[in-house]
C-alpha cells in the first residue's frame, strides 16, 4: 500500500483503494489481492502507523483587460457529452524579477480528461501553437473552450484559432466563483502537487512539455482515478454533490461509460486503440515511469 501511495504522490484514501483494486481487476496482479480489500477508513488508520511511515520517503512541499466583448459570458451546458473544456493558467512564480513558466491546464468537464502544456510566455506567438497542440491531444472532438476573463484567452487571435477548429469560446460569469472550480482544483491537485510551487525559469518550458506530453498525460487519463460527483436533493429541496467511493473512475473509464461514445471520438480514434494504451502498463508501472521522468526533469532544471 505504501509503495502504491508513494508512486501516485499520496492520493486520498478512496483514490488509493481504487488503484489497489485496479491492480487486481484490470492487470491481474494477485499480490495486491489482500490489500485491495481494505476499507477506505482503514487506509487512513494504517497511514498513521510507524511501519507505514518508515516505508515511505518523506517530502516537503515548497512554499507558495479590458477589451472588446469577445466570447459569450455563460456557463457551458455539456449535458453529459464530452468536449467541453475548462481552461486556466498557473504561473510557476517569479524569482529576482525573472518570470517562471506558465502552465496551460485544460480539463474536460464531463470525463475530467486533462491535458497540460507549458509555455515561456502567454503572448500569441507562444500560446497559440500550444493551445492547438493541447486540443489535438484530446481523443474526442472539442466543442467548447471555457476560460475566465484573462486576456491571454479572451482576444481576437484565440477566437480566430478556435473558429478555425469550429470551437465555441465562452467565458466566466461575474459573481459565480464556482464556475471554474473543476479546473482550479486540478491546478492544485495535479500541477502544484506534481511540480510544486518553486520557481522554474521560462527557458525550461520545452523540458516541462517533454514531461507533460511524454508520459504524464497518459498517467493522468488512463491510470489516475478521479472523484465524480453524484447530485442528490436534500430535505430542503437543494441539490448537493456527493462524492461516493463507487463513483471514482479514471477519465478513460468515464469516457467509455458514455452512451454512444464512438460518435464523439475524433476520426481515426477508436476505443480499441485507447484500450491498448490503457493496458500496456499497470497503474503502478505508469506511475513509476512518471516519477522517474519527473526526477530527470528536476535534475535537468537544477543542473542548468
Amino acid at each position: 500500500m505504501a509503495h502504491t501511495a508513494q508512486l501516485h504522490d499520496s492520493p486520498n484514501g478512496a483514490a488509493l483503494k481504487k488503484n489497489l483494486e485496479r491492480m487486481v481487476r484490470e492487470y491481474g496482479k494477485e499480490e495486491y489481492l489482500n490489500i485491495a480489500n481494505i476499507s477506505v477508513s482503514h487506509i487512513y488508520n494504517l497511514k498513521k502507523k510507524v511501519s507505514y511511515l518508515r516505508s515511505i520517503t518523506s517530502y516537503q512541499k515548497t512554499n507558495k483587460g479590458k477589451g472588446k466583448a469577445i466570447g459569450q459570458r455563460c456557463k457551458p451546458q455539456p449535458e453529459g457529452r464530452p468536449g467541453y473544456l475548462r481552461v486556466d493558467t498557473a504561473h510557476q512564480g517569479d524569482q529576482e524579477r525573472r518570470k517562471g513558466v506558465y502552465h496551460i491546464n485544460t480539463v474536460d468537464e464531463i470525463t475530467q480528461w486533462e491535458v497540460i502544456g507549458a509555455t515561456e510566455k502567454i503572448s500569441e506567438e507562444y500560446l497559440l501553437p500550444l493551445l492547438e497542440k493541447i486540443i489535438v491531444s484530446y481523443p474526442f472532438r472539442i466543442v467548447n473552450f471555457h476560460s475566465d476573463n484573462g486576456s491571454e484567452y479572451i482576444n481576437q487571435q484565440v477566437v480566430e484559432m478556435l473558429n478555425k477548429l469550429l470551437i465555441k469560446l465562452t467565458k466566466g460569469r461575474p459573481r459565480h466563483t464556482n464556475d471554474n472550480a473543476l479546473i482550479e482544483s486540478k491546478n492544485g491537485w495535479v500541477v502544484r502537487k506534481w511540480l510544486g510551487y518553486s520557481h522554474i525559469s521560462q527557458e525550461h518550458a520545452p523540458r516541462v512539455n517533454e514531461f507533460y506530453f511524454g508520459c504524464f498525460q497518459e498517467y493522468l487519463n488512463f491510470h489516475r482515478p478521479c472523484a465524480f460527483p453524484s447530485e442528490v436533493i436534500d430535505h430542503k429541496g437543494k441539490i448537493k454533490k456527493k462524492y461516493r467511493y463507487q463513483d471514482y473512475q479514471t477519465p478513460y473509464e468515464k469516457l467509455k461509460s458514455i452512451a454512444d461514445v464512438g460518435k464523439y471520438l475524433k476520426d481515426g480514434i477508436t476505443l480499441e486503440m485507447l484500450d491498448k494504451i490503457a493496458k500496456r502498463y499497470t497503474d503502478n508501472e505508469m506511475a513509476e515511469k512518471v516519477q522517474l521522468a519527473r526526477d530527470k526533469l528536476f535534475d535537468k532544471i537544477v543542473a542548468a
